[in-house]
């Protein structure tokens, strides 16, 4: 019963951390990354489509992104997604490829992007903690209800912390990350 409660709480701890990935992933950097593009939604024949699914995303070089994309009459509507998804870049429609230059960020900018990025930790951190709280409180039930005795309730919760503290310092750890590539010229 223990080991139920520790592999979900690592498992819920783990989706929280890809989310975060992904939060993380999808701030703009001073360089080019085709994760950027990730959340975009086209119009596509009236149904909301992810751009992956239409085109392919490549970062050829630190300062520009290339969209093939794959049906020619698609094209209009991903470089009209790519303007109203407000990213900060203007594409540059050749045939079925657009190309988006990804324009330096000035400092201020550096900045708000940092704060942002630390809002998102904040909140991947406050979620896994919040995992943690319900493992613990199923921990305390199970003991309560004579399921597992209380040196058994006091090791669980001991390892549920464990846990949370290593799923706290990834989200440290990739905040860095994400803070040095911002902070990149």
């Amino acid at each position: 019963m223990i080991k139920d409660v520790f592999n979900d709480a690592e498992s819920r701890m783990k989706k929280s951390i890809s989310a975060q990935q992904i939060k993380l992933g999808n701030i703009r950097t001073g360089r080019a990354n085709p994760a950027m593009l990730d959340g975009i939604q086209v119009d596509y024949y009236g149904a909301k489509t992810p751009l992956k699914q239409l085109a392919n995303v490549a970062a050829p070089d630190p300062r520009l992104l290339v969209v093939q994309v794959f049906d020619k009459t698609a094209v209009d509507a991903v470089n009209k997604a790519i303007i109203s998804a407000d990213i900060g870049l203007n594409p540059q429609a050749e045939g079925n490829l657009l190309r988006l230059p990804v324009p330096q960020l000035n400092d201020d900018r550096r900045r708000e992007l940092i704060k942002f990025a630390h809002t998102l930790v904040e909140e991947g951190k406050v979620a896994v903690r919040n995992i943690r709280r319900d493992a613990n409180d199923m921990l305390k039930q199970l003991e309560k209800d004579n399921d597992i005795s209380e040196d058994d309730m006091h090791k669980g919760l001991d390892d549920v912390q464990k846990l949370t503290d290593r799923f706290i310092k990834d989200i440290d750890l990739m905040f860095k990350s994400k803070e040095k590539d911002i902070m990149e010229e």
